[in-house]
């Protein structure tokens, strides 16, 4: 179907699906919370090399124009808004891995652990005692 050069030649998208599929695999399949966020910023790692590969022209060069204004219309040039969108992109998931981690701190010291499970299971017990006590306050009182 497909041949050598055609998988060769296209294999920094195949590096981007599998640095995507890893990330994501991280996230669904672990229970440890800082895991979540690492698998977090493998696929957004991902994404960046993305865009970025988008943005490179072959033969292009940086959107400057010369001094004297004189512009030869067979210049090639790169496109930056790929460029300038990831390190907006890059300041914003660094700040949402802060928050990120910041809230795993306040979960730790609210529950004892990071793990999904146990945290599940601690609030499925402070619900079920919840109920239990609502349900003997509402039932002496009638």
């Amino acid at each position: 179907m497909y041949d050598l050069e055609f998988i060769v030649g296209h294999l920094h998208y195949w590096l981007f699906i599998v640095l995507m599929m890893t990330g994501f695999y991280i996230v669904v399949s672990r229970g440890n919370l800082v895991k979540k966020i690492v698998g977090l910023n493998i696929f957004q790692t991902s994404v960046f090399m993305f865009y970025i590969s988008m943005g490179k022209v072959d033969g292009g060069t940086a959107p400057i124009f010369p001094v004297d204004m004189k512009i030869d219309p067979a210049t090639v040039y790169s496109n930056p808004v790929p460029h300038v969108l990831i390190l907006t992109a890059i300041v914003v998931g660094v700040a949402t891995t802060a928050l990120g981690l910041a809230l795993i701190v306040r979960i730790r010291e609210d529950f004892g652990t990071i793990e999904e499970e146990e945290i599940l299971k601690i609030k499925r017990k402070i619900t079920a005692e919840e109920n239990r006590d609502h349900g003997a306050g509402m039932g002496g009182s009638a």
